[in-house]
């Protein structure tokens, strides 16, 4: 099993993310090799909180030519993660 905090990369910010915040929605970037209930797990136990639903989204990585080179762009994993009613807000998202 991985270490939790393996899991979890980093926080997205973008205006769409942060209107989401109102809904009690927060973005991360995850582990392409993790599963909803590892990100679920996750979030519960370095935050502190209870999740009710956890979305994950898929990126393919672009094709990029630099001169006669091709290559190919990291794929990724996104995970939108709803807490429930009774949950306190994530600290790290505040202004």
């Amino acid at each position: 099993m991985k270490d939790l905090r393996d899991i979890i990369k980093r926080p997205v910010i973008t205006e769409r993310s942060s209107d989401l915040m109102a809904d009690r929605s927060y973005t991360f970037e995850v582990d392409v090799k993790a599963n909803k209930t590892e990100v679920k797990d996750a979030i519960e136990s370095i935050f502190g909180v209870k999740v009710e639903r956890v979305n994950i989204m898929n990126y393919k990585g672009k094709a990029k030519r630099v001169g006669r080179y091709t290559g190919f762009t990291n794929k990724r994993k996104k995970a939108i993660v709803k807490l429930t009613e009774d949950s306190k807000e994530l600290e790290l998202f505040e202004v």
